[in-house]
């Protein structure tokens, strides 16, 4: 069997655990290009079965369950070096983690759609792994990327419409918040060999996130494979020098030259093409 694009390149993938998701496609993805994964959640179960699923495609070496909660910085970095330990190494990054309040453990806000009705709790939590975890898996890894001269931060945000959406408090704005952080990231690993780049669908898919509230409209849904191709690039040699920009799954094709591919399907991560804001008296 010829050896993948990903062969010999170690990963992290959080949120990986959910067995429908954007976390789980893109292990998929990883696994089948060759890449060895660790799988972080806080989920035991989605995790053992979703190791057992990946162990099937690439081999009992291929993937690697730690159960970690992100928004812990001890708990991010503790998890970081057992997985260079036990898998011998750390390429990837994927910051892929992320909840809304209309998930399981926030009962009380199925109903929200003012910011007024946001309870602190639901806040907290929200921002703490949409963006606050994202930030500490990055700060745990980066070292260690910089270090070895190559790496890759890979980013799940989401549309821009949905940052700020009426009713998205705080999903959007912690999307939004993510979404910055990757931009600023970029600038600061420019010629490090390490990029920072965002990756989404492009609009709404059947995820777990989703699955509760949209099932009956699951086939009008983009589907969480829409991210297998483009995270496969962007994980590999081919995107070296490929920074500071996110990538809309949804415009990706194959069957293309990759110029084109990227010219339909990119563009730099926060929108700075929109001019800069700020007013600068006397310049």
């Amino acid at each position: 069997m010829a050896e993948g694009p990903l062969q010999g390149k170690v990963a992290i993938i959080t949120g990986a655990a959910s067995p429908i998701g954007l976390g789980h496609a893109m292990t998929v993805a990883l696994v089948r290009a060759g890449a060895r994964v660790a799988l972080f959640d806080i989920h035991d179960a989605w995790l053992a079965q979703s190791a057992a699923e990946m162990h099937t495609i690439g081999g009992k070496d291929c993937a690697l369950p730690i159960r970690t909660d992100i928004t812990d910085p001890t708990a991010a970095e503790q998890a970081v070096r057992r997985t260079i330990a036990e898998l011998g190494g750390l390429h990837i990054l994927i910051n892929n983690a992320g909840i809304s309040p209309r998930a399981t453990e926030f009962t009380e806000a199925a109903q929200s759609t003012n910011f007024w009705d946001v309870s602190p709790t639901v806040w907290s939590r929200v921002v703490a792994v949409n963006l606050s975890g994202a930030f500490f898996m990055s700060r745990a890894v980066v070292d260690h990327l910089r270090g070895q001269g190559w790496g890759r931060i890979i980013s799940v945000t989401t549309s821009m419409d949905t940052m700020w959406r009426k009713g998205g408090t705080p999903y959007g704005p912690s999307k939004a918040g993510h979404e910055a952080l990757v931009a600023a990231m970029a600038q600061e690993l420019e010629g490090s060999g390490v990029t920072a780049n965002v990756l989404v669908p492009g609009g709404a898919t059947y995820t777990n996130m989703t699955a509760s509230t949209l099932s009956d409209v699951r086939d009008k849904l983009m589907q969480p494979e829409v991210m297998q191709a483009p995270v496969v690039w962007l994980a590999s040699e081919a995107s070296n020098g490929f920074n500071g920009q996110r990538i809309i799954a949804y415009f990706w094709d194959e069957h293309v030259p990759i110029a084109e591919r990227l010219q339909q399907a990119s563009a730099p991560a926060a929108w700075p093409q929109l001019g800069r804001q700020a007013i600068s008296p006397g310049r």
